[in-house]
């Protein structure tokens, strides 16, 4: 009985060690999967926003502060409103260009083109 209750043990440690490789391996899968859905969707959403945005109000740079880009955000913000303030709405045009550009830029590139070049790479101007 003894012999019997050895190879029982055996059987349920091989069982146990086979099980605990199997949902490590799946996790991993998990994990690898779950990583490349968010960054695809990441990039996904913020394209599509900061490309709509852009495009909308531009000028506001509103796009620039969704790309996590505070500085630029800020500068366009800023000349907006003097530029639109001094000249009457005429000067705030300028940025107003940029942000479409910007917008129809962003809206071109593939997922991942963009993925790479705005929020891996940081450009942050067209």
């Amino acid at each position: 009985m003894s012999e019997e209750n050895k190879d029982f043990g055996d059987k349920a440690e091989e069982s146990t060690k086979e099980f605990s490789d199997g949902a490590k391996k799946t996790a991993d899968e998990f994990t690898a999967g779950a990583r490349e859905a968010f960054s695809g969707a990441g990039g996904e959403n913020k394209k599509m926003l900061a490309g709509i945005l852009a495009i909308v109000i531009g000028s506001l740079g509103i796009h620039k502060f969704i790309l996590g880009y505070q500085k630029e955000g800020i500068i366009m913000l800023v000349i907006t409103l003097v530029l639109g303030a001094v000249t009457c709405g005429i000067g705030a045009s300028a940025m107003w260009v940029v942000g479409i550009i910007e917008g129809i830029i962003y809206l071109t590139k593939s997922d991942e083109e963009f993925y790479n070049t705005y929020q891996v790479g940081k450009k942050p101007w067209f």
